[in-house]
């Protein structure tokens, strides 16, 4: 991940977790921005479809269901929805980018998440 200050400070994070899926990958590189940001206003620029939409869409129903999808089966990584959804604050800008578009910021943060991936450790660049 990524975190690009509004003074050009960049400051990149990152991790891995043993037997997991890309899905929890992405909500939790979500979790750690928003905690790294706190409370101060963040774009947070996605690839993910399924993190912008789950958490600008879905989880309004979820929510309302019980944390139950629409076929009435327990909502798939509840634990880090609802840890995102307590970090999401009026703050947040979600939006999107295409992945493998050549998007500066967005092919960085994918040549993180492989290096992490394959268990290595990559450079991470830090300016705070």
């Amino acid at each position: 991940m990524r975190l690009r200050y509004s003074d050009g400070r960049v400051r990149e994070l990152g991790g891995a977790v043993p037997a997991t899926t890309n899905n929890r990958m992405e909500l939790q590189a979500a979790i750690e921005a928003l905690r790294a940001a706190g409370d101060l206003p963040v774009s947070l620029i996605t690839d993910s479809e399924y993190l912008l939409k789950g958490i600008t869409e879905w989880i309004h129903g979820w929510k309302r269901k019980g944390w139950l999808t629409a076929s009435k089966k327990p909502v798939l990584n509840q634990d880090l929805w609802q840890e995102l959804d307590r970090l999401n604050h009026r703050g947040v800008r979600w939006n999107y980018t295409r992945g493998h578009a050549g998007e500066e910021g967005n092919e960085r943060c994918d040549e993180i998440a492989q290096a992490f991936s394959r268990g290595e450790e990559p450079e991470l660049f830090d300016q705070t």
